[in-house]
């Protein structure tokens, strides 16, 4: 079974290699995403993985991920719960303009599942890189 920090990376590769339906897999099936910097009227929490899977299903067509040049992973006290730090780069799909993210997550992952998975981005950054829109499977759906 792998340790939070492996299913953590795993994630990231699964996210390079654009393969969401797995990405999705990583989490319990009762397991929550949750965006507490969300914008207003985007969704700030995602409860089940059927919940998470249809969030992130359309996300290669809206961002071109090719790189996390930047990944620190701090594991805590609780051998489930990790915090990581990362920069993801790549392409807004539609306008081919460079993307570059930063992003704080805090994980507790039991028994090689996600359960929690709490994203720390910034919606105003995210608007800005896709012309407005802060929700990404609202944009895949224009």
């Amino acid at each position: 079974m792998r340790t939070p920090r492996q299913v953590f990376e795993h994630a990231l590769e699964l996210l390079l290699a654009k393969d969401m339906d797995g990405f999705a897999g990583l989490w319990a099936e009762q397991g929550v995403l949750e965006f507490p910097f969300a914008a207003p009227g985007a969704p700030t929490r995602l409860a089940g993985r059927a919940a998470v899977h249809e969030y992130v299903r359309d996300y290669p067509s809206i961002l071109d991920i090719r790189s996390f040049p930047e990944v620190r992973v701090h594991e805590t006290a609780d051998p489930e719960v990790l915090v990581a730090e990362f920069e993801a780069e790549g392409v807004v799909v539609r306008s081919g303009r460079p993307y570059r993210l930063r992003y704080a997550a805090v994980l507790t992952i039991r028994d090689g599942e996600i359960h929690t998975y709490r994203d720390y981005w910034s919606p105003a950054a995210v608007a800005e890189l896709l012309d407005g829109a802060v929700s990404l499977p609202a944009v895949s759906r224009d």
